[in-house]
């Protein structure tokens, strides 16, 4: 499949990326700075662009089957909002219908999968302005007429891919890690691509 990955120079993006190219896939990857892309493949295209600007989204979109959303913003809760914005308008010019939106555990209604440090210290006080950014994030998509797919992971780790995480849990899950691989996170967002069990539905993925 063709693939535009937005973030794809994040933690979680560059994983997408790499795991994309290995399974075949060709791949665009957006970034505002082309030089913090890495890899080297006959099948990576790099847009360097701003995600606010309509003409660079939709030089990245176009001509794609689906579209990858795992943009990181440092905690100004700005970008996800407006970013996912400019992708969903520039997927609706040109006709792409699938997308992948990164959000996280904790966001709606899997609030109550959080524990007390995550659910009142990190998303309360310290990552407050992610937190709100995400569920405006979320809502946006859940809006629009895309066929899409949030997935909302626990915390990130470096580990392997392991494929032994749990998917699709409710709110009332208990015993959850609140932690998962960035290499499951990655591949997790691939198998939407083919599968539906979770279009146009928030999952949650976590150990």
């Amino acid at each position: 499949m063709r693939i535009a990955v937005f973030g794809a120079t994040g933690t979680v993006g560059r994983v997408v990326v790499e795991q994309a190219l290995a399974q075949g896939h060709e791949v665009t990857a957006f970034t505002r700075n082309a030089a913090n892309v890495t890899q080297q493949h006959d099948r990576l295209r790099v847009v360097e662009g701003d995600v606010f600007d309509p003409n660079s989204v939709e030089r990245a979109v176009a001509g794609q089957d689906a579209a990858i959303i795992a943009l990181g913003d440092d905690r100004t809760g700005q970008v996800r909002f407006g970013g996912t914005k400019s992708v969903i308008e520039a997927m609706n010019r040109t006709g792409v219908k699938r997308l992948i939106v990164q959000s996280s555990l904790g966001v709606g209604d899997s609030r109550p999968n959080l524990n007390f440090l995550w659910k009142y210290i990190l998303f309360g006080i310290v990552l407050r302005k992610a937190y709100i950014d995400h569920g405006r994030q979320e809502e946006l998509v859940q809006a629009s007429n895309v066929d899409w797919t949030i997935v909302r992971p626990a915390a990130f780790t470096d580990g392997p891919r392991t494929g032994a995480y749990q998917r699709g849990f409710g709110p009332n899950a208990k015993g959850l890690a609140l932690k998962i691989s960035r290499a499951d996170i990655a591949a997790f967002y691939l198998e939407q691509l083919t599968d539906q069990t979770y279009l146009r539905r928030a999952v949650s993925i976590s150990n």
